[in-house]
């Protein structure tokens, strides 16, 4: 979690923030947090000017319970991190012609997935690749990309994942990102991994934050890094990181207990891949 008194400032102006944009995400969003099935447009953001948070548009060949596949928490996860990046730090993002900020949605083998600077993937247990995919991505990672795998809940999702990564990236091992890791405080002090749940179980359980009961009781951030030392991908498993993005106007609770984290880790991983 992160140290509340080294960002009091950040909290408040997130509160800010969110209560005065909650309208405007209802309207433009709907319910849901404004899930969509279909991405809004795919391809890179015409206004290239800064940062551009790359969502990958992956064939999901299962499902897990309150997962969508790729589009999970999409767009509104995608929109209020550009959002919340551009205020909350000094970094210039990328944007569309209509105003909106430059999220983008890019699939394994198109070669616009090379102008990512960042690539995130949600409910990720229930992913497939093609070989060409595999190959594509592969040559991503190892040519100066980064992965983010988010949302991803228990044994069966991670053994899926975890095999289908290392198609991708054979010769390197998986490792729980050590705690002391200056990630962690790359810009602000974040303790410990949060288990952030999906707003509809928090809501159904009464506030509880495992998914899936014991089985996904421990949250885990975990990485590949290559040869080097240069971290490859991440992966935040037994929580929904997005969620606390996606929900932020929903509902004051939720907000106060999970969008700070959600944020503050969001931040940190995203400057320590751009400037690592």
């Amino acid at each position: 979690m992160v140290r509340w008194h080294t960002w009091p400032g950040l909290l408040a102006l997130l509160l800010l923030l969110t209560l005065a944009s909650a309208a405007v995400h209802a309207q433009r969003w709907g319910g849901r947090g404004g899930w969509r099935p279909n991405p809004l447009r795919e391809g890179m953001p015409d206004r290239r000017g800064g940062f551009t948070f790359c969502r990958l548009l992956y064939t999901h060949v299962r499902v897990e319970p309150a997962g969508h596949g790729w589009n999970t928490d999409y767009p509104a996860s995608d929109h209020n991190f550009m959002l919340r990046l551009s205020q909350l730090t000094t970094t210039d993002v990328s944007g569309w012609s209509d105003g909106e900020p430059g999220y983008a949605v890019v699939r394994p083998d198109d070669r616009t997935l090379f102008e990512c600077p960042f690539l995130f993937a949600s409910d990720v247990g229930t992913a497939d690749f093609t070989n060409d995919e595999v190959v594509s991505l592969r040559q991503y990672l190892l040519k100066g990309g980064f992965l983010w795998a988010d949302d991803f809940w228990g044994e069966y999702a991670w053994s899926n994942w975890a095999a289908l990564i290392r198609r991708v990236l054979p010769f390197y091992e998986i490792i729980d990102l050590p705690a002391d890791h200056a990630l962690f405080g790359s810009a602000y002090a974040v303790d410990r991994v949060p288990q952030i749940p999906s707003i509809q179980f928090w809501r159904r359980s009464g506030g509880a934050t495992s998914e899936r009961g014991a089985e996904s009781a421990e949250p885990h951030l975990r990485a590949i890094f290559d040869e080097h030392g240069r971290l490859l991908v991440l992966m935040s498993h037994n929580t929904d990181i997005a969620d606390g993005w996606e929900r932020e106007g929903e509902d004051d609770d939720f907000f106060f207990s999970f969008s700070g984290d959600a944020y503050a880790l969001g931040i940190n991983v995203v400057l320590w891949a751009m400037t690592h």
